[in-house]
Parts: C-alpha cells; sequence; structure tokens
C-alpha cells in the first residue's frame, strides 16, 4: 500500500512532531525525519543526505536548517518558512512557558537551601579535584611550582577574577611548565 503524497499539511504536522519529540540535539531529529520520510517515499536516502549537508554549512541550529531546507524541497518558500515555525515555535513556547514559571523559582526557601547545598557539593568536587590534580607535585621537587600555582588561583579567586579566566591563565601557566617526559622503558633482562 503506498502512503499519501505529502501534503503541505502533512509536512508541518512530521516537521512538528518529529522535531519537538527530542531533547539534546538536532541529529536525532534529523533521524526520525528520515526515518519517517524515507519509509513513506517521500525522502530519499541522496536527497536526505543532501539535506544533511547543507545544514551543517549554515551557522546556528542545523536541524533548523535542516527542516527549512526540507520544506524548500518540497514546496519552496512557503513549505521552507512553514517547516522552520513547526521546528522552532513550539520548543520556544515551552521554553518562554517554563522561563516564566520558574523566574520566582528561587524566592522560595527549599529552593534556595538545595541551591546553597548544590554550590556546597560542586565546590567541594573542585577542590577535592584540584588537590588529587596537586598532591602528586607536592610530593616531588615541582612542589615549588604547585604551591605557586595554588596561590595564584587563591589570588585570582578572592580578587573576583571569573573562572573562565582562572582556566585561560591556568593553561598557560600549564603550557609554560616545562613537564618531564620520561625516556624509553628498558627492557628487564631475563635472570
Amino acid at each position: 500500500m503506498a502512503a499519501p503524497p505529502l501534503t503541505l499539511g502533512r509536512l508541518v504536522w512530521t516537521v512538528a512532531r518529529d522535531v519537538n519529540r527530542t531533547v539534546g540535539g538536532g541529529l536525532a531529529s534529523m533521524e526520525l525525519l528520515r526515518r519517517a520520510y524515507e519509509r513513506a517515499g517521500w525522502l530519499t536516502p541522496a536527497e536526505h543526505a543532501l539535506l544533511v549537508a547543507v545544514s551543517r554549512l549554515t551557522p546556528g541550529t542545523n536541524i533548523l536548517a535542516y527542516c527549512t531546507a526540507l520544506g524548500w524541497l518540497r514546496y519552496r518558500g512557503l513549505g521552507a518558512l512553514l517547516a522552520l515555525l513547526a521546528s522552532s515555535v513550539p520548543a520556544t513556547v515551552v521554553v518562554a512557558t517554563l522561563s516564566a514559571a520558574l523566574v520566582r523559582v528561587d524566592e522560595y526557601p527549599l529552593v534556595q537551601t538545595l541551591l546553597a547545598v548544590a554550590m556546597l557539593v560542586g565546590s567541594a568536587l573542585i577542590l577535592s579535584t584540584a588537590w588529587s590534580l596537586l598532591r602528586p607535585f607536592l610530593l616531588t621537587s615541582r612542589r615549588v611550582w604547585a604551591l605557586a600555582l595554588m596561590a595564584i588561583g587563591l589570588a585570582l579567586a578572592v580578587a573576583g577574577v571569573t573562572p573562565v579566566r582562572v582556566l585561560l591563565i591556568a593553561a598557560v601557566l600549564g603550557a609554560l611548565t616545562p613537564v618531564p617526559v620520561p625516556g624509553p622503558a628498558r627492557p628487564e633482562t631475563p635472570p
């Protein structure tokens, strides 16, 4: 039994359905669309490959470019516009609604407590990771470097330097710090 033709309404519905039922990225949505469209005979593998290639060339969200190109492929300008709207408006409405609902959620004492606990746990994890990275250096001749890095990090934090800048400074210092390279392993001689 042949699939019904791809009408403009079906195009909009399938794009809205498949793009807005995934979380976390456009590749999953593209795959859902590919499966549905190829199964119905509305899209060939070559057309799908072309749409993926075009969507990867454009800046911004690839799934929006994919859907716009899909709409253009089948219904030109009107198809492109409606496919773009079908792929973006539902998620935009959900995000705007959640944002409006959550804008004052941090005023509740329970939420403030949970955020404070999360900050403490996050800080403890970061400090634990930093300690595990620096500890081996404290036990070697490189302890001066390790102590200097700790002092610089603490000074930057106290000065209010943003974490991104601290990471950039740490990367520069790490790049400038010579790292001993072990020589080739010597095979053991049998007794």
